[in-house]
This record gives structure tokens, sequence and C-alpha cells, in this order.
């Protein structure tokens, strides 16, 4: 099962997240097939979701992560509630995969140029809404300059997914999340400067065995440390044949005659599952009889 911890510095100057993804993501890419470049780079997403996520304070909050490239991915889209769990897709789950000369997956050419728009929902009033332009389409990088932009909060975030060569099956991914708070100092600065030059990436540090907790301590290497909450992630789409039937309800009474006449039925489909729901003509007859 995968897992998140988040952890301060004693003075409360700096803040840590880190999450191994390993599950979610290889189901994730289960589930929609995905190309190696689009495991990457949802993968990557469904990571940072979960952590911005995990950090939200009300159980009914929920963040929605957007990445609309000129790429052949299309859209790129994770959302997670505040208990981390998360679900997300892509345009294009065959998008081809291209690599740098260092045989790395190249997520930039694959999501492209546009913008990343950052929804969070706290339950109440309305959503918070930011949007940056996409920097460069390795998508952590992208969510740094999100934080620098609209939420001025200091972030380096770090993300990975490793893909087997051959088979393209996802064999690691996980995230760290790195946050400097209203008391950090210019030691405290210049110190987790310096750990972040000598961190591993992600995926190196997974492969060594560290767990979450452990690519916290070495992100706050030099920091007293504590542990703020401890808790298990996972892949989750809360779709339903009766929400289902919701939206279809508040569709006009044209539009649902019409599939009565025209189609005998409707089917749809869930963008973060792809379960399959299957409405006869008898329950839009009877959606109909209740408008």
């Amino acid at each position: 099962m995968d897992k998140i911890i988040r952890c301060i510095t004693d003075d409360g100057a700096v803040m840590v997240s880190a999450i191994d993804s390993t599950d979610i993501v290889y189901k994730a890419s289960v589930i929609h097939g995905l190309s190696p470049v689009a495991s990457a780079a949802l993968g990557r997403l469904l990571s940072a979701a979960s952590m911005m996520g995990a950090q939200l304070k009300s159980s009914r909050s929920s963040v929605n992560i957007q990445f609309d490239g000129d790429g052949p991915l299309c859209t790129v889209m994770a959302v997670a509630d505040s208990s981390g769990n998360v679900k997300g897709y892509v345009g294009n789950p065959s998008c081809p995969t291209t690599r740098y000369d260092s045989g790395k997956l190249n997520v930039a050419a694959a999501v492209g140029q546009g913008t990343l728009s950052v929804m969070k929902d706290f339950g109440e009033g309305e959503p918070y809404i930011g949007k940056v332009p996409i920097i460069s389409g390795e998508i952590a990088e992208d969510i740094t300059s999100y934080y620098a932009s609209s939420e001025q909060i200091p972030t380096v975030c770090a993300l990975g997914v490793l893909a087997d060569k051959e088979d393209g099956q996802v064999l690691l991914s996980g995230g760290l999340l790195i946050q400097l708070l209203p008391g950090a100092d210019d030691s405290t600065i210049d110190r987790i400067e310096s750990n972040v030059a000598s961190l591993d990436s992600v995926t190196t540090m997974l492969a060594k065995g560290m767990s979450a907790l452990d690519m916290c301590h070495a992100a706050l290497d030099g920091f007293s440390v504590e542990v703020l909450d401890e808790f298990e992630v996972k892949y989750v789409c809360g779709c339903s044949k009766e929400k289902i039937e919701g939206l279809i309800a508040n569709m006009p009474v044209s539009e649902i005659q019409a599939m009565i006449d025209e189609d005998h039925g409707a089917e749809a489909s869930c963008r973060f599952c792809n379960r399959r729901y299957t409405f006869h003509e008898s329950e839009l007859r009877a959606i109909l009889r209740k408008k």
C-alpha cells in the first residue's frame, strides 16, 4: 500500500511531504492502458496531486490539477481528496514515447506548452483557481513554478516514475514536496539548497529501498525533524451509476428524449476508471418522469 509522510523541522521553518506512489501509478497505467511516457506524465502528476491534497484541512476539500498542453498527450489531469487518495487520466493514453539522449523519457515533448491550472475546492464557498504557463512540461518544475507564482510559497518539487524499458510496466513511483515556511532564515535556506543539490532522484532513492520517511530525512538532513502525520493513500474513483443518473437528470428534457427516440438508451463511461454504465429506455423514461 502506498504511503504519504509529512514532516516539519522543530523550528517550524520547513515542511516536507514524501510519497511512495508505486501502486497508485501502476494501477492507473493498467486502467488506462498507458504508454511509457503517458505513465510517466500521469504518474508524476498523481504523486503531486496526492501530496497537495493531503495538505488540505477540511475533509470535504479536493484539489484538481490539469495540464492543457499542445503536445501529443493533450490533457493530463489528476484529482485528489484531503486524504491523499487520487485519480486521473490523460487525453491520449497511447501517446508515442520518445526519450532524451540519456535514455530518460521525454515527458516535456509529450506535454508540450500551454497552461497549468490548479483548482482547490474547500468544500464551501468559491474554489481557489490558479493558472500559470507550462514552463517545462516535466511536471515537477511546473508544480514548483505554480507555488512560486500563485501561492508565493518557495517550493521544491521532485517527482519520478521508473518504467521497465522492455514492456513499459511501472516499477517505482514517488515524489517529494519541500516548502519553506515564514520562519525560514538565510541559514535554513542555504542548508535546504545544499540538501536538494545532493539528493538522488526520487526513483533512485526508492530503488535503494528508502521509504517515504527516509526521503523526508534526506531532504531535511541537519535539522531536527518531527513527523506530522503518516497515512496510506490509493487510487480511488467514486463514480457510480447513481451519480451518472444525476448528471443525466440535469440535462434538458429534449436531449434525454433524443436518447430514447434515436439511440433507444444511453451509455456513459468514466474517464477516471473506464467503467461503463448503460441506461435502457425504461430507465431514461423514469428519469424524465421525475423532472
